[in-house]
């Protein structure tokens, strides 16, 4: 009887420490999924779509000899709408970006003002290398478009210039992803410059009344290439998860510098701009 109890005894003492252990792994199985997850094989997401939205502000240096042969300096607003998306089952993503920008500059005496504004569309088709668990490479291309116009205040006769622009622009970044805790960060690099493409430009001299009123078309639309717009936009950015029970939210900041030449024309231009950004990213 003795025997038998204590089989009986020792069957139950197994199949509770049999049960406790499978619940210990499959806890471990979970928390090491949700990591699998969130970084994906080799560190990099094949699921997660983002979407981003941030605000900047900085300092901007603007140069249109078109207006005047004064550069300007002032203050830059600009909200950026993101969107990121992997194509399942392959190494490559698309990137769709949107910029609205706002500037108010002054010349170097204070007499002059002028109030520029633009818009600026980006598609980039990226293929990713992965170097690491947690740190990628990717490198890619696609267009870049602008419209915008710049205001001179002390202008008269040609008190405008328009901005407005299509080019091919190759793209990479490289970005590192990891956990602190159980929150996950990532910082990020970018830059992109435009290869070669069209910009519309009038002549050296000629008048927006002669182009549109008159219909003189003096190379208007003319061909560019990495020469005659050597530009350069970069970032630096920092992502990081608001709260636990939010692994899908966090918080961005970081550096954005958009440097844009050009000389075409005989008509020099230049718009430099470095800000501070901060916004937020979701992944879907």
């Amino acid at each position: 009887m003795k025997i038998v109890k204590s089989f009986v005894l020792n069957i139950i003492s197994i199949a509770i420490l049999s049960q406790l252990s499978l619940s210990s792994l499959a806890q471990t199985d979970s928390v090491s999924h949700v990591h699998d997850i969130a970084l994906g094989k080799n560190g990099y997401s094949y699921n997660h779509k983002d979407k981003a939205l941030t605000f900047s502000i900085g300092s901007a240096n603007v140069l249109d000899t078109y207006l005047t042969a004064e550069q300007y300096k002032g203050t830059e607003l600009r909200i950026i709408s993101e969107y990121r998306k992997p194509i399942p089952n392959k190494k490559l993503s698309h990137m769709i970006s949107h910029h609205g920008c706002f500037t108010t500059l002054d010349n170097r005496v204070g007499t002059g003002n002028e109030i520029g504004g633009m818009y600026k569309f980006q598609y980039v088709l990226y293929y990713r290398f992965s170097l690491s668990q947690h740190l990628s490479f990717q490198v890619g291309g696609g267009i870049n478009a602008q419209l915008g116009a710049l205001y001179n205040t002390r202008n008269s006769n040609n008190p405008v210039q328009m901005d407005i622009s299509l080019h091919l622009s190759p793209s990479a970044n490289i970005s590192y992803r990891n956990f602190i805790g159980n929150r996950e960060y990532m910082v990020r690099y970018e830059l992109s410059s435009p290869l070669c493409g069209l910009m519309f430009s009038p002549n050296y001299g000629q008048s927006y009344y002669e182009i549109f009123s008159k219909g003189n078309y003096d190379h208007n639309i003319v061909p560019t290439t990495i020469f005659s717009t050597p530009s350069l936009c970069h970032s630096l950015t920092f992502d990081w998860q608001i709260a636990k029970s939010k692994p899908n939210s966090k918080i961005r900041i970081g550096y954005l510098g958009d440097i844009q030449q050009s000389e075409v024309n005989k008509i020099k231009r230049h718009h430099y701009a470095h800000m501070f950004l901060i916004g937020w990213v979701k992944n879907i």
